[in-house]
């Protein structure tokens, strides 16, 4: 009997991006447009799709082995699951997401302490009680289907609402009084799958792959060829990960380098390199870097 890794990916918000993560991994992932069971190039793993706001409870409990969501949701169902990996990407980018109190611009609660009596509307409820409760505010909570920032000031005297950038909360006239959590994407595992040999060797080479393709997204290699009596300066201008690779051409003149650098830094690195005595430079994407 084969065996199998139960996976969980998640659904909506994250999915697009934890597929496109995948699949720079070096995962072929085909997803059905009516299907919640992606299919893997790799016959020992099992996906579905899973909503993230649930995928803790269902690694708790063992209906899968292990899955992705926001550490949020983990503290949200208060779920006794082992954290293999923080991944930091999120729906637009690989930063960190914000759950934030947010208000009306006119509003007269200025912190969290003038939320005393007021209603407030969230997804996140069972966390925003807690904090509150630590904070020695009482409050009502009533948990938010969506659209929850059109909810002040008539139907909720304030919000806590998730947020990359901030530009939906402004383009609804709102303004941020504090954040309560920062939260990334987790790789969580079941307990006991977790101290399965080879389901921890499985999940393992997962999250080596997936951290590789993350590490990959803000670099880019180098490759150009330098003349000798260039080789130190050009050397002097490189920021390498560790050491670059330096190769002698057939020309004993010449040498080939090889490096990766941020991303960031190349567009202005690579005019210096030219005036340095490089040629023939050639930048190019990265799938993975593992360290």
């Amino acid at each position: 009997m084969s065996k199998i890794l139960k996976l969980g990916l998640p659904k909506g918000s994250l999915q697009e991006s934890t597929l496109k993560l995948f699949r720079k991994a070096g995962y072929h992932i085909t997803v059905s447009s009516r299907s919640y069971y992606p299919s893997f190039d790799d016959a020992e793993i099992e996906s579905m799709l899973i909503r993230a706001q649930e995928m803790a409870r269902y690694v708790e409990d063992g209906i899968l082995d292990c899955g992705l969501t926001g550490y949020d949701w983990i503290l949200e169902q208060d779920a006794d699951v082992h954290e293999v990996a923080e991944l930091n990407y999120a729906k637009e980018g690989l930063r960190p997401v914000r759950w934030v109190i947010a208000v009306p611009n006119d509003s007269n609660i200025k912190s969290v302490k003038d939320l005393n009596g007021k209603r407030i509307a969230t997804e996140l409820v069972g966390f925003t009680k807690r904090y509150l409760k630590s904070k020695g505010v009482k409050a009502a909570v009533d948990f938010s289907w969506g659209a929850t920032e059109v909810k002040p000031p008539h139907l909720a005297d304030a919000i806590v609402e998730l947020t990359e950038t901030g530009t939906s909360l402004k383009a609804n006239n709102l303004r941020i009084v504090e954040t309560i959590l920062q939260s990334s994407t987790r790789f969580i595992a079941n307990k006991k799958a977790w101290h399965e040999r080879w389901k921890r060797q499985k999940m393992a080479n997962i999250v080596m792959l997936l951290k590789g393709a993350l590490a990959a997204e803000e670099k880019v290699g180098l490759k150009m060829n330098v003349p000798k009596k260039s080789l130190k300066r050009v050397m002097s201008l490189l920021p390498a990960m560790h050491s670059p690779t330096i190769s002698q051409l057939s020309d004993e003149d010449w040498y080939a380098i090889d490096v990766v650098i941020d991303e960031m830094i190349a567009r202005d690195l690579t005019p210096m390199l030219k005036m340095a005595g490089a040629s023939g430079i050639v930048e190019y994407q990265l799938n993975k870097v593992i360290p």
